[in-house]
């Protein structure tokens, strides 16, 4: 894929730079990043679930950090060896992670639960009143013009 060069865009626009350094990272290769695997899914009109697969990690071990339009979530695994065992195999990993989603205007983190592996991430489309749509009402007679000020300039 072509990587497309955003720099004359900044120069004649105010205020998107957030969307064109989004689209600059979407264009450049995937990280091949699968580690934990998550779904996302649309719970309601303005909510959403963000569900990942975190076998093995408890609350202590995870993180969760919503800045700037970004939510972060880490795994940091502590080393859990007892005294006298040794693997014979192991199958269950315990490496870190760290995955960032980007959030949408007005989307807030909600809650988070951890059960039965799966870390549970609820977010609410929050829209200020202010810019939600309104209806305006129409009147049934012709509304006066407003008077001109007229001034004499001498």
């Amino acid at each position: 894929m072509r990587h497309v060069d955003f720099s004359p865009l900044y120069r004649s626009t105010v205020g998107f730079d957030r969307l064109f350094t989004m689209l600059d990272t979407l264009s450049q290769p995937d990280q091949a990043q699968t580690y934990p695997p998550y779904n996302i899914e649309r719970t309601g009109e303005a909510t959403y679930r963000i569900t990942m697969a975190v076998a093995g990690f408890d609350e202590t071990e995870l993180s969760l950090e919503a800045h700037a339009h970004v939510l972060t979530v880490k795994g940091e695994k502590s080393d859990d060896v007892t005294e006298g065992s040794e693997y014979l195999y192991r199958g269950i990993a315990k490496r870190a992670f760290e995955r960032r989603f980007q959030l949408a205007d007005h989307v807030e983190v909600q809650s988070a639960s951890l059960k039965n592996g799966l870390l549970h991430i609820d977010l609410l489309r929050n829209i200020p009143e202010a810019m939600k749509p309104r209806k305006i009402a129409i009147a049934a007679e012709p509304v006066e013009a407003p008077k001109s000020i007229e001034a004499h300039i001498s």
